[in-house]
């Protein structure tokens, strides 16, 4: 079972994580899902997800996804995740796998751009264009070596191919907020249950407004960066 590992992790009656109806539900138009979920866990990341499958297949990119060609950004490969995360945004409690504030940042769909894409994977280069409210066009996944032998838990690098959708932008640090609900991570978790402090850790200085506490505003996050 392809979501064998994603459920082992997770106790559903304590995470407000989907637990996946099945493996392989066949979609109604042929659409492909992409997600990006801002993932303030142990550290800041964003978690890239690209439906294949029945799936979700998943990658964990420490700094982001850039729209500058000319940068590669780290992607380590994770477990799959059911088709139903895409829509997840909230608040992962304490004591479980991931714990922390999860935003939907960007959504939309992609098309494989190799004639195969099983094979693409296997070969460690997978092109696909993104058609998202933040990211589109053209990326690149490229696997590098070094990093062991379970391909479910290798090293990647995403790289932005050169098109109209290139960019010096940071486009992290200039659309931090949800697509989905237009919240900061502050936000979801004042509104969910979470630890509104450390989830401000995550925001970009000075974006805060009246998400964060008192508490919060006062002192330590303004002294704070986003871990890259």
């Amino acid at each position: 079972m392809k979501l064998n590992e994603y459920r082992k992790k997770r106790q559903f009656g304590v995470t407000p994580e989907p637990r996946g109806a099945g493996d392989a539900q066949k979609k109604r138009n042929g659409s492909l899902i992409y997600a990006i979920q801002k993932h303030m866990a142990s550290h800041l990341h964003y978690d890239l997800r690209l439906e294949w499958r029945g799936v979700l297949l998943s990658w964990a990119i420490p700094k982001g996804p850039s729209l500058d060609p000319a940068v590669k950004r780290l992607a380590m490969q994770t477990e799959d995740h059911p088709i139903e995360y895409s829509h997840f945004e909230g608040v992962i409690p304490a004591g479980q796998y991931g714990a922390g504030t999860v935003m939907l940042w960007d959504r939309g769909t992609w098309q494989p751009e190799s004639a195969d894409v099983d094979a693409s994977l296997r070969e460690g280069e997978t092109k696909f264009t993104l058609q998202g409210k933040k990211l589109q066009g053209s990326w690149v996944l490229v696997r590098t070596p070094g990093f062991g032998k379970n391909p479910s838990r290798s090293t990647w690098l995403l790289i932005k191919h050169r098109d109209e959708y290139a960019s010096t932008k940071d486009v992290t640090e200039e659309e931090p907020r949800s697509v989905v609900s237009r919240r900061l991570l502050a936000d979801i978790a004042r509104d969910e249950g979470g630890d509104i402090e450390r989830a401000s850790q995550g925001d970009p200085a000075g974006q805060g407004r009246n998400a964060t506490s008192a508490k919060a505003v006062s002192g330590r996050v303004a002294r704070r960066r986003r871990p890259s």
